[in-house]
């Protein structure tokens, strides 16, 4: 028995589609988007505690991302790989951290290379910081100033023009 010509094109082209619906997936993904300043692995090996000064640091790496809050020696260099995801927020594909710290001569004494894993989780409180004229209405806002005004004060013989008194000679 011989199959039909119209089975077998069918079965082609859905076969077909599907290999292409599955191939094409990767195909709209959203680039990685390298953010910071990366520290690859051999300008990591030019770095020696003991030898190397800030300026060869700077010379190779570039100035940092930051320096600690209070500690002008240590410097941080930050970066990440990312990918954006549902609701253009960011997805963390990798992240790099490398802390630096010099003497007060200047020479690199630590070099720590921290990764995603060293992090640790921040809860983010959702409450908000009370200010003063927040609970006034719309309308207490828009006419809350009417009829609010100074009038300078006026005394014998004195002219006030915009604030400054002027003296008139008698």
């Amino acid at each position: 028995m011989r199959k039909s010509p119209i089975l077998t094109d069918l079965t082609r082209t859905l076969v077909l589609s599907a290999a292409l619906a599955l191939a094409g997936c990767s195909f709209f993904e959203a680039p990685a988007q390298v953010r910071g300043n990366r520290v690859g692995p051999d300008a990591l090996k030019e770095l020696v505690p003991g030898t190397s000064t800030r300026a060869d640091v700077t010379s190779l790496l570039g100035s940092p991302t930051t320096r600690a809050t209070f500690d002008d020696n240590k410097w941080v260099y930050i970066g990440e790989v990312t990918r954006p995801e549902i609701g253009r927020t960011q997805g963390v594909l990798q992240q790099q951290v490398i802390v630096l710290t010099f003497d007060q001569a200047g020479v690199l004494r630590e070099v720590q290379q921290l990764t995603q894993k060293d992090s640790k989780p921040v809860d983010v409180v959702a409450r908000a910081t009370p200010s003063p004229g927040s609970s006034a209405s719309f309308m207490q806002q828009l006419l809350g100033n009417v009829g609010r005004f100074n009038v300078p004060a006026s005394t014998e013989g004195s002219v006030t023009t915009g604030g400054a008194p002027s003296a008139s000679s008698p």
